[in-house]
């Protein structure tokens, strides 16, 4: 499989942010009214569709969901952990970390879905939307924590007002109930979607500064040797140790070497934090992409 091609669309929709911002008159001041608009609107309606149109058959996939949550738990504890180090601890700035631990464990949910059907088809579209379902939340609250604990805001008052966690609070709740959109309602709610993930990707290159990343080498290969080394070979684990199918194990790994999401350079400059440097750890996450992905499917799948 051609990784790059997969992963190319993403990345140019990045550069081309930077290019729009840095080159033409849509300079800084017009994306930051992009990035509200996508943080407060796009991304919300993309995750309460993608979760509430997701079928969650609990019972079919128990291994693979707790593989799942199993795997997400463990990134983000090393995430976390990171500042703590004995060696490394000291030379990571506590705020930078707060709004990059996110970099570590979360996954580019659009990337993943394209891959397992290339991968399975539509068995393997389904195993990944379960992961993805009943990950999602975990993972979004594991987000918001350190930057709301960092600004001495309240968790749960941050938790409560994020756009974000709402939207997806939404699409569990309306998947468990049963819902369903009206079928006249599901072409604009798609649409919405596709506009999220382009406007998302672009906003994030035009709010890259890669000059950023220098000043915080050592967290940049952190978090990024979390997401895209350290994930794949707990998943391998996790695969052996639970007793997963040959598909449940492919699938698995899959998810766990994705590129980190794009939405978390909107919730990084929303809530105050340094959103160039994590745009920065975006790009260089999807990049790293095409590294874990045959890392993981290739090296790690053909282990005895």
């Amino acid at each position: 499989m051609n990784y790059a091609q997969l992963l190319f669309p993403d990345f140019a929709l990045i550069l081309c942010g930077f290019l729009v911002c840095r080159f033409t008159s849509l300079n800084r001041t017009v994306w930051q009214q992009v990035d509200a608009l996508v943080y407060f609107f796009l991304f919300p309606v993309l995750l309460f569709q993608s979760i509430a149109k997701t079928t969650l058959d609990l019972r079919a996939a128990s291994s693979l969901i707790a593989a799942g949550w199993a795997l997400g738990l463990t990134g983000i504890a090393l995430a976390y952990a990171l500042p703590h180090l004995p060696l490394l601890g000291r030379h990571i700035h506590q705020r930078e970390h707060a709004a990059s631990a996110q970099v570590a464990f979360r996954f580019n949910s659009f990337i993943g879905l394209a891959l397992a059907d290339k991968l399975a088809g539509p068995e393997g579209l389904l195993l990944m939307a379960v992961l993805i379902g009943v990950c999602v939340p975990l993972f979004n609250m594991a987000a918001v924590w350190p930057m709301a604990r960092h600004a001495e805001h309240g968790f749960w008052h941050a938790l409560v007002r994020n756009p974000l966690v709402l939207g997806t609070a939404a699409g569990l709740l309306t998947n468990v109930l049963g819902l369903h959109l009206p079928a006249w309602a599901e072409p604009t709610v798609t649409r919405v979607g596709s506009a999220a993930l382009a406007l998302g990707l672009m906003a994030a290159g035009a709010g890259m500064q890669l000059g950023a990343l220098s000043r915080h080498r050592l967290l940049t290969a952190a978090v990024l040797a979390i997401r895209h080394f350290a994930l794949p070979l707990v998943a391998l684990g996790l695969a052996r140790l639970l007793g997963l199918t040959p598909l449940q194990s492919t699938m698995l790994l899959a998810f766990s070497a994705l590129p980190t999401a794009s939405t978390a350079y909107v919730l990084a400059a929303r809530m105050g934090y340094d959103g160039a440097y994590v745009a920065g750890l975006v790009t260089l996450s999807t990049l790293l992409g095409m590294a874990s992905l045959p890392f993981a499917l290739g090296v790690l799948r053909l282990l005895p």
